[in-house]
């Protein structure tokens, strides 16, 4: 979390929260969602601006309740998601991939999930900014274990990596990676924020 948010939070500890207005996308982007999107259920603008994604990205952070934001300053800009808080990248480098959220955070896998239509979620340890309960100006953080979707342009690596098998209409296997074998186990999309403790779309 930056200083100078911190700082206006305590400046500022009553400015109102805002919802809808952003959204974290399937491919890890963050989209302005203005009064016509939400109205008619669309996605928004993708924002191109690299130092405001990484602003973004920067103060992502989590409450009690599971629900995700941005601090904006004194404000707390509560964000839809499209899928999970999360999306995975497999970022090749010179000791190999790594495996990176959209904030550049990397994760530790414990398993990967595959859900009714086909998508890759990688369930491990994300550090990541939660809220104090009680004084919203103090944020902790630490590594939890979430889950993440992997971006649809990684599922060819994902899939020379594993083997797969179906299984009562479902999928289970193995992910090889760096040296180890991680299980591939079947979830229903509509289990998922309720398993990781998430929000898609907080509300007022």
């Amino acid at each position: 979390m930056d200083e100078q948010v911190l700082r206006s939070l305590i400046k500022w500890p009553n400015v109102p929260h805002c919802f809808g207005w952003l959204a974290l996308d399937r491919r890890g982007q963050w989209r302005m969602r203005d009064e016509f999107a939400q109205a008619n259920q669309l996605a928004g603008t993708i924002i191109q601006h690299t130092a405001l994604n990484d602003f973004i990205s920067r103060n992502y952070a989590c409450d009690s309740l599971g629900r995700y934001f941005f601090q904006n300053g004194a404000q707390r800009v509560f964000i839809t998601l499209d899928a999970t808080p999360w999306i995975a990248r497999m970022i090749p480098s010179e000791s190999g991939i790594q495996l990176l959220n959209q904030c550049g955070g990397k994760i530790e896998p414990q398993s990967a999930l595959i859900d009714e239509k086909g998508n890759v979620y990688i369930t491990g340890s994300i550090t990541q900014s939660l809220s104090d309960q009680i004084d919203k100006t103090i944020f902790t953080r630490t590594a939890l274990t979430s889950v993440a979707l992997l971006h649809d342009h990684d599922l060819d690596i994902f899939s020379e990596q594993s083997t797969v098998h179906e299984d009562a209409c479902s999928f289970r296997g193995l992910w090889l990676w760096s040296g180890k074998k991680i299980p591939i186990e079947p979830i229903h999309s509509i289990e998922l924020s309720e398993r990781f403790h998430f929000v898609k779309a907080p509300r007022n």
